[in-house]
């Protein structure tokens, strides 16, 4: 047996809504070997198993009787010049803003769009992070990944990782099997800010800057994320909780028509993309906490998209209160919100 074993290990500092929930067993893995290695464990072999990075995208509403293993694998490395572009392997257990800060002061831009997203690299394709008009998708090349099944090693493209909208494979066919331990990434040589985004174009206005250099494009997006996201530092939250809905243009020229005010953008296919936050917001949800409630569970003050742990909620309090908001959507609009965390 592995001997970074621990057993009734407190998840707390492991999740950043900070619920106390705690693993039957516990173990940080800082190689891709000593993740091998927990494979012949009984709660790996039975599926009893769950891989945390950042913490940033899940929620525990209940212990966890079985297996957590903690992925802090570090490193990154320079594989040399592919065409017009960088490709840069970054360890799994790096923290996603971290590696995003060390490729700026690398001379390798084309992240800066994602700074300060929470987490993990190795969650990063698993949800197709994006931000500020870019996909991770965009930048990616491949990654290794393990088999947790057959042990064996993976490596996958692109059109294996299947990406969509804060979607992958990870999430739906390979959801439990596939454990991210490395992820190259495409970058630019000849870099061009990404600049689609009203919010930062109009940040960058009022700061009369007419040529963004990608270190302040990273500063202006971690100002603008910094205003409207609580830290998870000092209020527990996992970010935005809910996905963006997509719909036909057929329903959202309906949704227009009762709510003249609808946020809503096009998007390549036809479809629209509504604004979660702004549907949970009419619904008068912003800053409330369920009725009859602790009051520990709450919608952020300044974003309705945000669920907070205003401290010592539990995970079924912070369930409760989005099953809640969901129905209301639903009912005001027809329209279904789908939670980004994992729900464990």
């Amino acid at each position: 047996m592995p001997s970074n074993i621990q057993s009734d290990v407190l998840l707390t500092p492991y999740n950043t809504f900070g619920i106390a929930a705690r693993a039957k067993r516990f173990a940080r893995v800082e190689s891709v070997d000593a993740l091998r290695a927990l494979c012949e464990l009984p709660e790996w072999r039975d599926g009893r198993r769950l891989i945390v990075g950042g913490g940033s995208n899940v929620l525990f509403t209940k212990d966890f009787d079985g297996l957590v293993v903690h992925l802090a694998t570090k490193g990154h490395e320079d594989l040399g010049d592919e065409g017009h572009d960088r490709l840069i392997a970054v360890a799994a257990g790096e923290s996603w803003d971290g590696f995003v800060r060390t490729s700026l002061r690398a001379g390798w831009p084309g992240l800066e769009n994602l700074a300060l997203i929470p987490g993990s690299v190795g969650a990063a394709p698993v949800q197709n992070i994006g931000a500020y008009g870019l996909e991770l998708a965009e930048r990616f090349a491949w990654l290794d990944a393990l088999d947790a099944v057959s042990g064996a090693s993976l490596r996958m493209d692109a059109e294996a990782c299947a990406f969509g909208y804060r979607d992958s494979i990870f999430k739906n066919g390979l959801r439990d099997r596939a454990i991210i331990t490395r992820v190259v990434f495409r970058l630019p040589l000849r870099w061009e800010p990404r600049l689609t985004y009203a919010d930062l174009v109009e940040r960058l206005a009022r700061n009369a800057i007419v040529t963004p250099s990608a270190d302040q494009i990273a500063d202006l997006v971690t100002t603008i994320r910094r205003e409207k996201l609580p830290d998870p530092a000092v209020v527990g939250n996992a970010g935005s909780f809910f996905k963006n809905p997509l719909v036909d243009a057929k329903t959202c020229a309906t949704l227009r028509e009762q709510a003249p005010g609808l946020v809503a953008h096009p998007q390549a296919d036809g479809r629209f993309k509504l604004a979660a936050g702004w549907l949970i917001d009419r619904c008068g949800w912003r800053g409330r906490s369920l009725v009859g409630s602790s009051g520990r569970a709450a919608v952020h003050e300044r974003h309705a998209l945000v669920l907070v742990n205003r401290g010592g909620a539990t995970g079924a309090e912070m369930l409760a209160l989005a099953d809640t908001i969901r129905k209301s959507v639903a009912g005001r609009f027809g329209v279904n919100l789908e939670p980004e965390p994992l729900i464990v």
